[in-house]
């Protein structure tokens, strides 16, 4: 397969994404519509063993068989397409062997210490609970971000019958049991039509989301500390359990990690959630600085011995600077700032912004990934400092008219700013907008990373939110389409004329991280100039009526 440029356009999706299997998704990029379309292949963390948010809660990082086998690996790598893929840094799945044998050996466990032991922590910074927790003086996490309410620990039921809390970040559930009337029976001494009677009762308080001490047990309060005690220590759990990063035996796992993925062919792999994995009493939990880049340094290391790139991932203001940090620092960065500012240059018919934005990119010689759409939403955090607070809310009001939904971290107004919805519907289903959007992705800086269903122009599935219920808005962005829509998608222009812009995009030598760039903007036309080695290539874009021609 011909390939020209160092940074060629990426597929991104999941590999259940066309089809059903990451097989089916080869057989896509196997067909002729697809020759020298994509040099990379960005497949979300579903592909590992992985249990909860469509994979980013790892078990291990096998490859999930209900979703692919290393023979699709192995086709994708002599289709010519190399891979990225996820680390998850901070945390690992509660169903991980590492957190499966801490509950069941205890402090005799050999992984005691990978995780982190809220108690141990806090020792000496906080007063114990008569919960069991130790609840921190508020100057020691007057700085700290939780992202979501209360304390971020999860009480674990070890084998002495102890509740001890663990830090836990992100996701978590806990699980009881449903006993009839002869588990019961089976430990305690209690007749069976009681038995059938309060196991009735039981099972409808837990129903109902109440933990076994709220149940009111009524007639049958004489058995409730046995039945309390008998759930409790038969409890179960799901989430994402913090890695504690002093730990020996983390690093040997992100060593072994490093390895799998680059054995897998790996060229980049994303630090998911890295920003979290540092913490010290009186410090961030997020971004705390050194510790944060101490840790990416160390882990980098780790990634040249196989000769991975990694990709660090971090949402923050423009104004914060943070990703000058990162790419000062010598890594690849995300361009978060370019889906927003792209609706804003179209909306506004005015490509003024962009150019300022290509231009530092260029300037300071940053290494980017660039996007549209993503398996998240469109990032607006991310531009408060290159757009007005008035600006980024009328681009929210423009995109939830178009059926988007807006994201807000806690459900705080204005602190967080991400709308989900298709990139295509963000720009009114329009096919127009749609390629012309595509096209001046081609000739941003950065390696341009495509979403699989702004390639084949989806709409927003307002359906699957319903479906998915509470929590279920990123479900707009993540339909799997059949192999019969992709076939009926390929017969449309807007679709064809995105593979065609891809294919230049990967194939043209003008391009490349070390190329020149030339920028100008005159009323409504944005010209872009890409040269290396005596190749050129041009983009002639007119925001007026959304046009444009490449030579």
């Amino acid at each position: 397969m011909s390939k020209f440029v160092d940074n060629g356009p990426m597929l991104n999706a999941y590999p259940d994404s066309c089809g059903g299997r990451l097989s089916d998704i080869v057989s896509v990029l196997s067909k002729d519509e697809f020759k020298d379309v994509f040099q990379s292949f960005y497949i979300l963390p579903s592909i590992f063993n992985t249990d909860l948010d469509r994979g980013f809660s790892v078990i291990d990082y096998n490859i999930n068989e209900e979703m692919a086998d290393k023979e699709d690996i192995d086709k994708l790598q002599e289709l010519g397409i190399d891979l990225k893929l996820d680390f998850i840094l901070n945390h690992a799945s509660v169903l991980s062997p590492q957190f499966q044998d801490l509950l069941k050996n205890g402090e005799n466990s050999k992984y005691q210490d990978f995780f982190i032991n809220w108690n141990k922590f806090w020792e000496g910074y906080g007063e114990m609970t008569p919960e069991g927790y130790i609840q921190p003086d508020q100057k020691y996490i007057k700085d700290m971000f939780f992202r979501k309410p209360g304390l971020p620990i999860l009480m674990v039921r070890m084998p002495d019958g102890s509740d001890v809390p663990y830090w836990n970040t992100f996701y978590q559930e806990v699980q009881y049991p449903r006993f009839d009337a002869q588990d019961l029976m089976e430990n305690m001494d209690i007749q069976y039509l009681a038995a059938q009677r309060l196991s009735d009762i039981v099972r409808a308080g837990l129903d109902e989301g109440k933990k076994p001490s709220e149940i009111e047990f009524g007639r049958f309060e004489k058995y409730k500390d046995q039945v309390v005690e008998l759930l409790e220590s038969r409890r179960r759990y799901l989430g994402q359990m913090d890695l504690n990063i002093k730990s020996d035996l983390v690093w040997e796992h992100y060593r072994n990690t490093l390895k799998t993925l680059s054995g897998y062919g790996a060229k980049i792999v994303r630090l998911d959630a890295f920003a979290y994995a540092p913490k010290e009493p009186g410090k961030k939990n997020f971004l705390n600085e050194p510790d944060t880049w101490d840790v990416l340094e160390k882990v980098k290391k780790l990634a040249d011995e196989f000769g991975v790139s990694l990709l660090p991932e971090i949402h923050a203001s423009y104004s914060e600077k943070i990703y000058e940090t990162v790419a000062g620092k010598g890594y690849m960065t995300y361009d978060f700032f370019l889906p927003g500012l792209l609706i804003y240059a179209i909306e506004n018919k005015n490509g003024e912004v962009l150019k300022k934005w290509a231009q530092e990119i260029q300037e300071k010689k940053i290494r980017v990934v660039n996007m549209l759409g993503c398996h998240d939403g469109i990032p607006l955090l991310d531009l408060k400092g290159i757009l007005k607070e008035e600006e980024i809310q009328s681009m929210i009001d423009t995109i939830v008219g178009r059926g988007g939904f807006v994201k807000d971290l806690h459900g705080a107004k204005n602190m967080y700013y991400q709308v989900n919805a298709t990139y295509y519907s963000a720009l009114g289903d329009d096919d127009k907008k749609m390629l012309f959007a595509r096209a001046i992705q081609m000739f941003m800086p950065g390696k341009p990373q495509v979403w699989y269903l702004d390639l084949f122009a989806g709409k927003n599935d307002h359906e699957a939110v319903k479906r998915a219920g509470a929590g279920g808005h990123k479900e707009i962005n993540r339909t799997n389409l059949s192999m019969e829509q992709i076939e009926e998608a390929l017969k449309k222009d807007v679709v064809k004329k995105q593979l065609e812009l891809l294919r230049f995009r990967n194939t043209n030598p003008a391009f490349g991280f070390d190329s020149g760039l030339n920028i100008t903007t005159e009323g409504s036309i944005m010209t872009f100039t890409w040269k290396k080695d005596g190749h050129e290539a041009t983009l002639r874009a007119d925001f007026s009526d959304y046009s444009y021609e490449i030579k």
